[in-house]
């Protein structure tokens, strides 16, 4: 029997019968749950904000979402470098120490080697890119995986950055503690945030070194039969990362008005499960600006609200931790499908 048929109406027309309806209404369910599936992560936004608002009033005004997006800043813009990685089946373990060793670097240049100010804002960049490069090359090249070289560059900064500062916390001058304050109304660290988005949505969405990502993320055997540069992409990838990384170290470094060879430790945690939690998965060939942005706002959110809350930051390391777990988990659903 046909699944669709029709009827004879009064006026002699033709109306389709149950068959059709509940074809049509399988078709909402299943647009329904496509967009659900894309827009995962600002649904999860946008309840989590109301939880909180419903357990505390004052998370819903003007100066705390400000504090959520400063909050969010740092772990947001080394996250949009680790989305490039995490698109191409990666994974950068260095983001943190990377951080730390670019602003301790930059602090030195200013207060041992006597150079001006300014130049703090592009030496650490700088010191990231050469940093993620050392790692790029040893992935690409090297053929270490990249959890083994990132973890080694995770140890290596790290410790760096303990012998350049001599374990002790370098002030920085006010050209990069400008960076922490507020530029009008808007904090700084939140119009670095938005630039930071800015480039990487153009990087991945209108650039062809961005669309190649994908696809070497979703087979890199076939990227390379056609004919893309696999080894010069992948090294350039975590290159960016690092970039990325010594961008978040001045921005912490600016509202902590020093560098600190121990700050953003365990930071890599929180930017790899941004990028999760905004719908890039772990195997690759998949991943937004956007989608990351969300994710990392998702952290923050969740953090300011217990804070709110006097919840006590043990707790919030376990709900961190659960909210991680969650995410991973709705990744592995999401690839088996």
């Amino acid at each position: 029997m046909p699944a669709e048929s029709l009827t004879n109406t009064a006026d002699g027309g033709k109306t389709p019968t149950t068959g059709t309806k509940a074809a049509a209404t399988s078709d909402r369910r299943r647009a329904v749950k496509d967009w659900l599936a894309d827009n995962g992560a600002l649904v999860g936004l946008a309840a989590v904000c109301v939880v909180m608002f419903i357990a505390t009033p004052a998370f819903l005004t003007v100066p705390n979402l400000l504090n959520v997006g400063v909050q969010a800043a740092v772990v947001a813009v080394l996250a949009f470098g680790m989305t490039f990685v995490i698109i191409t089946a990666g994974i950068d373990l260095s983001v943190g120490s990377v951080a730390a060793l670019s602003s301790i670097c930059a602090g030195w240049l200013v207060a041992s080697a006597g150079l001006p100010g300014p130049t703090a804002l592009l030496a650490a960049p700088l010191v990231g890119l050469l940093t993620g490069l050392v790692s790029g090359a040893a992935v690409a090249y090297g053929r270490l995986p990249a959890f083994i070289a990132t973890l080694a560059m995770l140890s290596i900064a790290r410790g760096l950055a303990l012998v350049v500062s001599g374990g002790r916390p370098i002030d920085m001058p006010d050209s990069v503690a400008a960076l922490g304050g507020d530029l009008g109304p808007v904090p700084v660290p939140i119009l670095v945030l938005l630039v930071a988005w800015a480039v990487t949505a153009f990087v991945l969405n209108r650039t062809v070194f961005g669309r190649s990502l994908y696809a070497i993320g979703g087979n890199e055997e076939a990227a390379r039969l056609a004919g893309l540069p696999v080894k010069r992409t992948l090294a350039a990838v975590y290159a960016l990362s690092g970039l990325f990384a010594g961008i978040a170290g001045m921005v912490l470094a600016g509202r902590l008005a020093s560098a600190q060879p121990q700050a953003a430790s365990g930071y890599e945690l929180d930017a790899i499960a941004a990028v999760v939690i905004g719908g890039a998965s772990l195997a690759g060939g998949s991943g937004k600006a956007t989608g990351t942005l969300i994710g990392a706002l998702i952290l923050a959110v969740i953090r300011n609200g217990l804070n709110l809350l006097n919840v006590t930051a043990f707790w919030q390391q376990v709900v961190i931790g659960l909210v991680i777990a969650a995410a991973v988990g709705i990744d592995v659903l999401r690839s088996r499908r």
